[in-house]
């Protein structure tokens, strides 16, 4: 059991380290030479948890979703907050903002790492369909929407989130607040609702950076 535990901490050095020169220096200009330095430690040790660089980008994919997902999973608990803000609330903290985040979704986002997008695309939809699945069936239970399929409209909506409000596509203030308002009335479409009945809920926080006001 010793053994497993110093492998996983190792593991977990070479990511840490990887993500802090990803994010200051770009994943392009950072070489497996410059973590072995920053670590100091054998290439032969780098290349038994990973067989390249691009080997760590896809753990840190893998460990950046883990953490989103467990984010999100944090939000759907406040209770207290209501259904609507909770379900915009945890759909802009799906957001990646922080420097080495942008880095990597960078790397995810170009046509040589397509197959990492997708996957990174289908883990977050796997663990965060269900969550948002749920709010619809909070909403449902309170009466204020109604659909046969709550699991459907909850892939649509972070479909259409995950890929019009990405951090790293720039709009125009028009631009954005059309697209926002679009967002708004064909969700409200899609649930039954009263048009106009989310935007109140909906609308500061998209003009807040995800905190509701």
């Amino acid at each position: 059991m010793r053994v497993v535990k110093e492998a996983e901490e190792r593991k977990n050095e070479i990511l840490d380290v990887a993500e802090r020169l990803f994010g200051t220096k770009g994943f392009d200009n950072t070489s497996t030479s410059d973590i072995l330095n920053e670590i100091g430690i054998a290439r032969g040790t780098l290349y038994y948890h990973f067989k390249s660089k691009e080997d760590i980008l896809d753990a840190m994919i893998d460990r950046m979703t883990g953490r989103l997902v467990e984010r999100a999973a944090e939000i759907i608990k406040k209770k207290e907050i209501p259904v609507w803000q909770r379900l915009t609330i945890m759909m802009r903290a799906l957001n990646v903002n922080e420097p080495i985040g942008q880095e990597i979704m960078e790397q995810v986002h170009k046509p040589q790492n397509a197959l990492m997008h997708q996957k990174m695309q289908s883990r977050l939809l796997a663990a965060v369909n269900p969550l948002v699945s749920s709010l619809i069936e909070e909403g449902m239970r309170e009466g204020i929407c109604q659909t046969e399929y709550p699991e459907e409209v909850a892939e649509m909506t972070l479909l259409y989130t995950n890929t019009v409000f990405d951090d790293l596509i720039e709009y125009s203030k028009e631009e954005k607040d059309r697209k926002i308002k679009a967002f708004i009335y064909n969700l409200e479409r899609l649930l039954r609702m009263e048009r106009g009945s989310m935007e109140a809920a909906i609308l500061p926080i998209f003009q807040n950076d995800g905190e509701p006001v």
